[in-house]
């Protein structure tokens, strides 16, 4: 099931497994900005990330000395049970309850919304989580969307870059096979506010930076006009990731990493993670803007 809306300038479309955007589309190009999820090669349009990101060392981690099996990248991922709570002209909030199926992979009572508003040329999400439990809960939050690129035909994957609003000296945290932090950082970024695609470049996995300053990151052309802006004010961290020789880029806000491969498993002392009190609720926003 496919739910869409749309404003002057953009039209979006949400489909329910998952509640993942399948489609931001220029109302005044016809330009398709959301990868298409080819299941030859990834397919999944833009996972939403809760209560981990990425994967946890042999596939389970212990909390308040019980294991338990989160899948890689949460359980909101390939989720049907999401109620639309809220639909307007320009706008779609979902909400997930906790329940004795979550319970069993997260043992944490919450309530989970995410909400899709369109404000001109921007795709604002939004979202909430809240303590419904008796104690502390502990969860990751991010987001991963995945960018057509190139946008035209007639352009190659080369010809794109990543424009950073500040200029960065950064390193990036490495990961070993298994998609694990591996504890080892490499300076990646040198003074620059630009950094060119290659087709290659991801042959080691995602970048994941966690000192980056801008929290506006902008996907553009040296071929064209159009470009892509993603801001993140309220996320701490950025990973970068593509399958190698594929039409796409994603742009990661997260507030949380992957499991470190030196873990004792022990799931609060995992790093970024929030930590939200009885009866607390934490807000979180990002946003897809579209330049033409």
């Amino acid at each position: 099931m496919i739910h869409s809306i749309a404003n002057e300038l953009l039209s979006l479309s949400v489909q329910r497994k998952g509640v993942e955007i399948s489609s931001l589309k220029s109302l005044q190009t016809g330009t398709e900005y959301i990868w298409n999820a080819d299941p030859n090669i990834w397919g999944s349009h833009a996972p939403v990330l809760f209560p981990i990101i990425g994967a946890l060392k042999e596939g389970e981690c212990k909390i308040d000395n019980e294991a338990y099996a989160i899948p890689k990248h949460g359980i909101i991922r390939h989720n049907e049970g999401l109620e639309l709570i809220s639909k307007t002209k320009n706008s779609l909030e979902f909400e997930l309850k906790a329940s004795p199926e979550s319970l069993k992979l997260y043992p944490y009572k919450f309530t989970f919304r995410i909400k899709y508003q369109l404000e001109a040329n921007k795709l604002i999400v939004s979202h909430l989580v809240q303590n419904t439990d008796d104690k502390d809960i502990y969860f990751a939050l991010g987001a991963h969307p995945a960018f057509a690129c190139p946008f035209n035909t007639g352009e190659k994957y080369e010809d794109y870059y990543l424009e950073f609003s500040q200029t960065e000296t950064s390193s990036r945290w490495m990961l070993d096979d298994k998609g694990l932090l591996s504890g080892e950082k490499v300076p990646y970024l040198k003074n620059t506010e630009r950094l060119n695609l290659q087709s290659d470049m991801f042959q080691d996995d995602a970048l994941v930076f966690t000192d980056l300053k801008s929290k506006d990151v902008s996907l553009k052309s040296d071929k064209s006009k159009q470009s892509i802006r993603v801001s993140f004010a309220d996320f701490p961290y950025l990973g970068l990731w593509a399958k190698a020789n594929a039409n796409f880029i994603c742009i990661e806000p997260w507030q949380g990493l992957t499991d470190r491969a030196d873990t004792d498993g022990d799931f609060k002392s995992k790093k970024g993670l929030i930590t939200l009190a009885t009866g607390a609720e934490y807000k979180a926003q990002y946003s897809i803007s579209i330049e033409e």
